[in-house]
């Protein structure tokens, strides 16, 4: 036995440590006990192949290890904070009467020692709980993760099972159809590859083999639905009536589960609305008791640099919770396919794709590969647009290196202030030195090729759901899948048009369907589209007939639109609301700088005879020019973290808040421009 967890090479073995500390579970646990029961549930729903005792031995032996580190550091700490003076163990009382002088001083000979073992105590305490409890916890978040990526992929699985049985598989056929699926079914695949893996090489009774999956799976849908075709399997009903009842049901539930976290997102806009308006209240509370003489100008600085990213940070952790992402890289797996596929498949910057498959053959290959190379290398620089709209993310090694050099300069040149006293003089001439030149020369070029990237593969997807009732319509007449093609390809129009030209020019030159249909959608590399390609050359190898297949795609796809286009709407809502809040305490901070600081300024400098002192000065002034920076800076910071919230809610990537961060900067710029 092995476990999972491991501690890396040169430290001591996991395997050790879970045996040095099994007397420690036996003590502590009861194997029988619900606890243990639960983790190894969670284990097996993990996919995890720990044995429950050695794992659970091991997180002790984690806790203790963790545990009697902070115990040690707490007990330092604890003896430092006396030894050096910084507090002293009179301030430290607990009230006991004391009756005599004598046993006054005993109490107060104990006060050390006893903050010592309380301190040592407190910090092992945490330390073993972030120990033991972290690593208990590991078997369940993966196995939530599973939970969630299964329930978002069953509906289309359950259409892709009922796409074979109505192309004539029976129902082994669809449990290894399934298991190999992992490129486009992912966790649901895995599924049933414990099935398989059952049946084949331990020789269990598919029937079993089901029912036990049913009890391992850590989705409820799914165990639902494992026992029901199980149910189906025993008494010889019609599988492939059940599965289109159930692609039905599934695909209704589907919706409804996006519709509930959609909700769920419209509490969130709502409760961010509140807490980014909290560090905006407290500004105002300290900047009032600076002027009074009453705060400490750290608290400022704490809530502008501290508490804003914190409370953006926060939201964004607590958004991706309930966010819906798509599951899947959208590449599906040339298992099968000629060579030509599988080596195209892999093709990319650094390989050179059918070429790489006879290199070290003979010379000659050698020499094609590096003509090969060349020729890749004069058309990336010939159409260097379209290589980065293909792959956004690689205009950072271009524009981090232009900003960082951008920035030298102004140090060099003397434009940019690197002082304090610089950058309170010229507030915003200095962040836009600093801060807005370089976000600008790396973000804007990365949201515009990411936009672009995005708005390619909307092309495609915009006009699938009608493309693929058009080739249900024309198959339906009795031309075959590629006839079917040719006709949609002649008859419509767009970018899917076109690449199903290009698909049947593919064809005649001699490459096979299913291997056409691959190439198209890798070059896209679009979750929902490859789940589509799937599911229609899985059914096509079975006959060229497949209406009911395409329908069933098309519905698939259809509610995917209903899907999106509620998403859409809802998130608008709450894209709008993070920005009108955003203008709200822009506006805010605007009036304060202009109106309220100089006139309160003024109030307080006159009621002390015009002796004010800088903020939080003994003599209660405040100075303009530091709250002015600390603003701006304020809005900028909450600008960024706006942005990227608002791209985080609309499409589950940060990146798609470039564009917005890009947008409130600059609103955020000009505004100081005008009042700072």
């Amino acid at each position: 036995m092995s476990l999972d967890v491991d501690a890396g090479d040169g430290g001591v073995d996991a395997n050790v440590l879970a045996e040095l500390c099994y007397p420690v579970f036996e003590l502590l646990f009861d194997p029988e006990g619900d606890f243990v029961g639960d983790v190894e549930r969670k284990l097996a729903e993990a996919r995890m192949p720990d044995q429950v005792e050695m794992y659970v031995s091991l997180a002790l032996a984690v806790g203790l290890l963790v545990g009697g580190s902070l115990w040690a550091l707490g007990t330092l700490v604890g003896y430092g904070v006396f030894s050096l003076g910084l507090i002293a163990p009179e301030a430290l009382s607990l009230g006991l009467p004391a009756p005599t002088p004598a046993i006054r001083e005993l109490l107060r000979s104990l006060v050390v020692p006893t903050a010592v073992l309380l301190s040592g105590l407190v910090f092992g305490s945490i330390g073993f709980a972030i120990g033991f409890g972290g690593l208990v916890a590991v078997p369940y978040s993966r196995a939530s993760a599973r939970k969630r990526e299964i329930n978002l992929l069953l509906a289309d699985s359950v259409s892709f099972m009922y796409a074979l049985s109505v192309g004539g598989l029976n129902q082994l056929e669809i449990l290894r159809a399934m298991a190999t699926a992992e490129d486009t079914y992912g966790e649901v695949s895995r599924e049933f590859q414990s099935i398989v893996n059952e049946t084949e090489y331990f020789g269990t009774d598919y029937r079993n083999a089901i029912r036990q999956q049913s009890m391992e799976t850590p989705s409820d849908e799914l165990s639902q639905f494992l026992a029901d075709m199980l149910s189906i399997v025993n008494s010889g009903g019609d599988m492939e009536g059940f599965l289109k009842d159930k692609k039905e049901k599934h695909l209704r539930t589907s919706k409804q589960e996006r519709e509930m976290t959609l909700e769920t997102l419209e509490l969130f806009g709502e409760m961010y609305m509140t807490l980014s308006l909290f560090p905006l209240l407290l500004i105002i509370i300290l900047v009032i008791m600076g002027m009074m003489g009453e705060a400490d100008d750290r608290l400022l600085y704490a809530t502008v640099y501290v508490l804003i990213p914190l409370v953006g940070a926060g939201f964004l952790v607590l958004v991706s919770t309930v966010k819906q992402d798509e599951p899947g890289d959208g590449y599906l797996q040339p298992d099968g396919g000629s060579e030509r596929l599988r080596q195209t498949s892999q093709e990319g910057l650094f390989h050179f794709g059918l070429v790489e498959a006879f290199v070290g053959s003979f010379s000659v290959f050698d020499r094609i590969r590096d003509r090969e190379g060349t020729h890749k290398t004069m058309r990336i620089l010939s159409a260097p647009h379209l290589f980065l709209r293909e792959n956004p993310l690689y205009t950072l090694a271009l524009t981090v290196p232009a900003a960082l050099a951008l920035v030298v300069v102004a140090v060099a040149a003397g434009s940019a202030p690197t002082t304090f006293d610089g950058w309170v003089g010229r507030p915003v001439w200095s962040a836009f030195v600093w801060l807005y030149v370089p976000l600008y020369v790396v973000l804007i070029p990365l949201g515009i090729f990411y936009e672009w990237h995005q708005r390619s593969r909307r092309a495609v997807t915009g006009k699938l759901s009608e493309t693929l009732r058009k080739l249900s319509s024309a198959n339906d007449t009795g031309q075959t899948l590629l006839e079917s093609v040719q006709t949609v390809s002649e008859t419509s129009t767009g970018k899917l048009a076109e690449e199903f030209e290009v698909i049947h020019a593919k064809v005649n030159y001699g490459m096979s369907l299913r291997d056409a249909l691959v190439e198209f959608n890798n070059s896209y590399a679009v979750p929902r589209l490859a789940r589509t390609v799937k599911l229609i050359t899985e059914a096509q190898e079975a006959s060229s007939q497949i209406t009911d297949v395409l329908t069933t795609a098309a519905q698939a796809s259809e509610n995917q639109d209903d899907i999106e286009r509620e998403r859409k709407s809802r998130t608008r809502m709450q894209v709008a609301i993070i920005v009108m809040t955003y203008v709200t305490l822009l506006g805010v901070m605007a009036i304060l700088q202009t109106q309220f600081i100089d006139v309160m300024g003024d109030l307080v400098s006159q009621s002390d005879g015009g002796g004010g002192a800088g903020f939080g000065g003994g003599g209660g002034g405040v100075d303009p020019d530091v709250l002015s920076l600390l603003f701006f800076h304020a809005v900028t910071i909450q600008a960024i973290l706006s942005g990227f919230i608002s791209g985080y809610i609309r499409d589950a990537a940060l990146i798609s808040g470039v564009k917005y961060a890009v947008i409130l900067m600059t609103l955020a710029l000009g505004v100081w421009i005008y009042v700072g």
